[in-house]
């Protein structure tokens, strides 16, 4: 059974269940959202990825989480924490946060807040050091994002990785310590 890990004003962030793939596949699985995330997956791909989260909830107590909008009881995006397990990134291991938000619910600051939350339970919780969070330069809403929380920059970090389309191409990376979190709060 789901359970809720965080909670904001608008927002429950919660695990994700054995039945939600269905749900992911139907609202946050199109080509618009998925567009810089690598293209819309398969439902095999989506369920392996949800048995991924699912153990590395159990064994490590962190993992994405779905995003519920508290007024509808809808899932509305998908955020979280996971290890960098990209091969071709010189930071394996690190905390690398990410989101992302079904286009119905773009430019409402879901996002963000969901972020917010997430970032405190990295650096709490969860006791990471410092984040990461990879994105690319096409991706202007997600580097933005990542500035506006006050990420920075990380060109040492970029990595080229063939699996994403040109456009896509180098993967780049904002990093974020947790002294830096808590001076800008």
């Amino acid at each position: 059974m789901p359970e809720t890990v965080l909670e904001t004003d608008r927002l429950r962030l919660r695990t994700i269940g054995e039945g939600d793939a269905d749900e992911q596949m139907r609202v946050l699985n199109t080509p618009t959202v998925m567009a810089r995330l690598g293209g819309v997956k398969t439902f095999d791909e989506i369920r392996a990825k949800h048995a991924k989260s699912m153990a590395l909830y159990e064994a490590q107590g962190f993992s994405f989480l779905f995003i519920i909008e508290k007024e509808t009881g809808e899932m509305v995006g998908h955020c979280g924490i996971k290890q960098v397990d990209n091969p071709l990134a010189s930071n394996l291991g690190d905390h690398e946060v990410g989101w992302l938000v079904r286009e119905d619910r773009w430019r409402l600051g879901i996002a963000e807040e969901a972020m917010r939350a997430v970032i405190d339970w990295a650096f709490g919780p969860v006791g990471a050091p410092h984040i990461v969070a990879l994105t690319s330069h096409a991706n202007v809403g997600s580097w933005k994002l990542m500035e506006k929380l006050g990420m920075e920059r990380r060109e040492d970090l970029d990595f080229d990785d063939p699996a994403y389309p040109e456009e896509d191409r180098p993967t780049i990376q904002y990093s974020l310590t947790k002294e830096q979190w808590e001076s800008s709060k």
